[in-house]
């Protein structure tokens, strides 16, 4: 009975990860060729590498541009999404917790939400002057 259980919840972690298009849009290609877990974990740590990569460069670039006062706002305001976003995803992924797909769906989670911020990110840095939704200037 025990292995059935792991037996499903592994099954269900699979089905998660096959849905993970419509979940976790930004799904790295190279899931696709994963033959093992583990080639699936080092295919999502290296896209979240590279996503928190280009996440910190836009964070440095607005932290540059805006004034003393914003990037004060700006560095609270990260450092909460920072804590918001690993707790949404320890949320998001515990129907696999405990289940060695558990890193991969989170790291996926990570990986989407990580991309998101950029976007947030980049459209305060390329503001046009006078745009009241810009912060920091």
């Amino acid at each position: 009975m025990r292995f059935f259980s792991r037996f499903s919840r592994l099954y269900a972690g699979v089905l998660l990860l096959a849905s993970a298009s419509s979940c976790f849009a930004a799904q790295p290609e190279c899931l696709n060729n994963a033959p093992t877990q583990l080639a699936m974990d080092d295919c999502v740590g290296r896209t979240m590498k590279a996503s928190d990569q280009r996440l910190n460069d836009t964070y440095r670039a607005l932290l540059a541009k805006v004034s003393k006062d914003g990037a004060d706002h700006l560095r609270k305001a990260q450092r909460a999404w920072l804590a918001w976003r690993d707790a949404q995803c320890s949320f998001n992924t515990m129907g696999t917790s405990g289940g060695s797909i558990n890193s991969s769906m989170y790291g996926l989670c990570i990986d989407e939400l990580t991309q998101e911020q950029t976007k947030r990110l980049d459209a305060q840095l390329h503001c046009k002057e006078g745009d009241l939704s810009c912060g920091g200037q």
